[in-house]
């Protein structure tokens, strides 16, 4: 009778492990996407930022400053 019990014991210990498992992977594989997604953010703004710092330096205009 006890083997019956550590058995259904070490099965039930298997599958809170294995459910632990799960979520953690699940949470990381989430993780990684929320920081990829940060990163590609992050990329864009700065390419915006550069290509408007250039465009406010020079109007394109050919006129010097000031003239």
């Amino acid at each position: 009778m006890t083997d019956d019990q550590e058995k259904r014991a070490g099965k039930i210990g298997r599958d809170v492990k294995d459910s632990r498992q799960q979520r953690l992977k699940l949470a990381l594989r989430e993780n990684l996407k929320r920081r990829k997604s940060q990163a590609r953010g992050r990329s864009d703004e700065a390419a915006a930022s550069s290509e408007t710092a250039d465009a406010s330096l020079d109007d394109a205009s050919g006129e010097k400053p000031g003239q």
